[in-house]
């Protein structure tokens, strides 16, 4: 099921057309400050995913991207095409002194249906399959524990079916992709399938938002 991501990626490209032709380009990966950490997990359209993260307490920047697949450089047609291996994904950097991995798992977990095989609502595909990229053994074993958390939880009907991979590399995705979510509020897609997800993480992270009250 393709026609949803077809309709829409034209939408996006006919609404690029306006915008300077350097937002086609990737965006730029910020250098990781002194003390902090980065985190990198692919949960459904990167959309909701950057806008949630964003709006936790010690996260200062989240960037849509795309990982775990094996073509370098991919592009959003690329990767919309299923063949690249790489899922839609943020990289998240963070104080951990503020928020901790725990809490970003908990948070991912909490944004997106985790127990749905190579998909995420009206989003088919392995592009939109759910991972956990870890970069130490301490992380892996985070994830795991998560993982069993939430199965034990019974919060979902069905089992997690979230990838616990390796981190190697990511690709961020285009200029227009970045906060999607803030600037462009009333799309239809936004509306329906982003802001709900969004909902679903800031309910599970109160007390640890940037700001409480009604999104």
């Amino acid at each position: 099921m393709r026609i949803l991501q077809i309709i829409l990626f034209s939408w996006l490209i006919s609404s690029a057309a306006f915008a300077q032709d350097d937002e086609t380009a990737p965006a730029t990966l910020p250098k990781v400050k002194p003390g902090e950490a980065v985190a990198t997990f692919a949960g459904g359209c990167f959309w909701a995913q950057e806008e949630g993260f964003d709006q936790l307490k010690g996260v200062r920047e989240v960037i849509s991207g795309y990982a775990g697949g094996n073509v370098p450089n991919p592009t959003y047609q690329q990767v919309g095409t299923d063949k690249t291996g790489h899922a839609e994904s943020v990289q998240v950097y963070y104080d951990p002194k503020v928020i901790s991995y725990d809490e970003l798992l908990t948070a991912f977990f909490a944004g997106h249906d985790p127990t749905t095989l190579n998909r995420q609502g009206p989003d088919r595909g392995r592009d939109y399959r759910s991972v956990a990229f870890y970069r130490t053994s301490a992380e892996k074993q985070a994830i795991l524990a998560a993982i069993q958390r939430t199965n034990e939880s019974k919060h979902y009907p069905n089992p997690v079916v979230t990838e616990v991979a390796p981190f190697s590399v990511f690709y961020p995705a285009e200029k227009y992709h970045q906060n999607y979510c803030k600037l462009h509020p009333e799309q239809p897609y936004i509306q329906s399938v982003s802001l709900p997800k969004v909902e679903k993480l800031r309910h599970a992270m109160q007390g640890k938002l940037k700001k409480e009250g009604i999104y």
